[in-house]
């Protein structure tokens, strides 16, 4: 009955996919859903991006772990990374009616550092979405109890997303984003429910955990330690603003106002729903502390898809891995779509030239096939967690494109000299340090960022090295 399940599932969501693909005729259409978008489809398609296989997998395991501090990155930070770009970026960068984030970048300081932001955007996807691919392989594997192996599962699982996501677009997100935010937050209210019954009552859980010291979110008030808890945390909730997937789902809304309280309402709505894994999750420390023990030696990931196979009736079961599917397929279509659209726009559009927009269309749609082959093999040749492949993800960001953007926005004097000097000094900064003293007083990345602001600074005030070295030749 699971298998059979997990059939329907799929076919209703390629489905619904491509049905939504009618609505696709032009590329706005393909990339920002006509800006028809209401409030409610923006918050349940942040919502259900945001809502992965990192939340219900890995975010879950680090908390049994680690506890709230393990997990500072994630959904800490990023659910207050959606609440920031509500507040602060949404109602600017709709204003400017453009087609992708590397768009605002080469408005606002040329091309050069178009192509750089972008190439930096474009490679913190290969970690995220390979998360999600790794993980739909883990559940065909899982649901058929090895008849499908993992690696056959991760392929399975990227061509159904990449079928309803190659067509649609942004509308094919939306609509298939709406009807798998139902299922999560249908699931995860039953199974918080059903599970803390089996473990003697929610109070019960609660004060297990914080006997277990499982709350202690605060780092220790020393200088490495806090210095690795900031570094965490600025990860997700700066590094993941100047995203595309993000930038799409502000451009999608109907107006303004849209965009604004759908970017603050979705993150507020992930920060509540993503603590309901954590809680499944160390209700089975009480109910199987044995297979807890065991995975946490061998494989965190698997503490609640095991739980809900050996303890739960069929419908726990399939209202879980229900809402596992969604979780993984709703990020996976958004963060498939959103690098395929920056490379096609912002980086290939440069090198071939105008095209009609009906033939720009069709090659994003090639890039689109293209991307999801190669983070597919990234996905099989991998050995890092889903937590690890998300948080590392937005490390080349924050140090290389969130600077440019909020100065960018926020001070007239930033120019493209300090742009390029902010991303240079940010990206070698954190390579370096990556390769040579990763483990550090200073993470690499938060070491990045603040060399990254410094660059910002110092290339905008100092005399632009361009116009002189030109008037010299003359």
């Amino acid at each position: 009955m699971l298998i059979w399940f997990v059939m329907i599932y799929l076919l209703v969501s390629i489905g619904i996919g491509l049905y939504a693909a009618t609505r696709v005729h032009n590329v706005k259409d393909y990339v920002m859903a006509g800006r028809h978008l209401p409030l409610y489809v923006v918050t349940a398609t942040v919502f259900a991006t945001w809502f992965g296989a990192e939340t219900v997998l890995g975010i879950s395991a680090k908390f049994v772990k680690d506890g709230l501090h393990g997990v500072v990155e994630d959904p800490f930070g990023a659910s207050m990374c959606l609440i920031l770009v509500g507040a602060f970026f949404a109602a600017k960068l709709y204003r400017m009616n453009l087609i992708t984030i590397g768009d605002y970048y080469r408005v606002r300081f040329g091309r050069t550092v178009e192509v750089l932001t972008s190439i930096a955007i474009i490679l913190s996807y290969l970690g995220w979405v390979a998360a999600q691919i790794v993980a739909l392989g883990l559940v065909f594997s899982f649901v058929t109890q090895g008849a499908v192996s993992h690696n056959e599962g991760m392929v399975i699982g990227a061509t159904i997303v990449l079928a309803y996501t190659l067509f649609g677009g942004m509308w094919s997100v939306a609509m298939t984003d709406a009807f798998q935010m139902t299922i999560i937050v249908v699931a995860m209210l039953y199974l918080a429910w059903f599970l803390s019954g089996m473990a003697g009552g929610a109070e019960v859980v609660v004060r297990h955990a914080a006997a277990a010291d499982k709350f202690n979110f605060w780092p220790e008030l020393n200088a490495r330690e806090v210095f690795a808890f900031i570094g965490a945390a600025v990860t997700m909730m700066l590094g993941s603003i100047p995203q595309q997937d993000v930038f799409q789902r502000v451009m999608s809304a109907k107006n303004e106002k849209t965009a604004v309280r759908g970017a603050i309402f979705g993150g507020g709505l992930y920060f509540m729903f993503a603590f309901i894994p954590l809680f499944l999750a160390y209700c089975a420390t009480l109910i199987d502390p044995a297979m807890v023990n065991a995975l946490l030696e061998k494989d965190t990931q698997l503490i609640l898809p095991t739980l809900i196979m050996n303890h739960t009736p069929v419908l726990a079961q399939v209202l879980f891995f229900g809402a596992l599917l969604s979780a993984i397929m709703s990020t996976a279509s958004g963060t498939l779509l959103a690098p395929s659209v920056t490379f096609t726009e912002n980086i290939l559009k440069g090198i071939i030239g105008h095209q009609s927009d009906r033939h720009f269309l069709w090659t994003m749609r090639v890039v689109v096939v293209c991307f999801t082959i190669g983070v597919t093999l990234f996905a099989l040749t991998s050995s890092a967690s889903i937590y690890e492949m998300v948080g590392n993800a937005y490390k080349v960001t924050l140090v290389a494109a969130f600077i440019p953007l909020v100065c960018g926005l926020y001070w007239k004097r930033a120019n493209n000299q300090g742009a390029l000097f902010s991303i240079i000094g940010g990206v070698s900064t954190w390579l370096l340090m990556e390769i040579f003293n990763a483990d550090g007083l200073v993470p690499p990345q938060l070491a990045g960022l603040l060399i990254s602001a410094l660059g910002m600074i110092a290339g905008s005030l100092l005399p632009n090295l361009s116009k002189q070295h030109r008037y010299v030749r003359g």
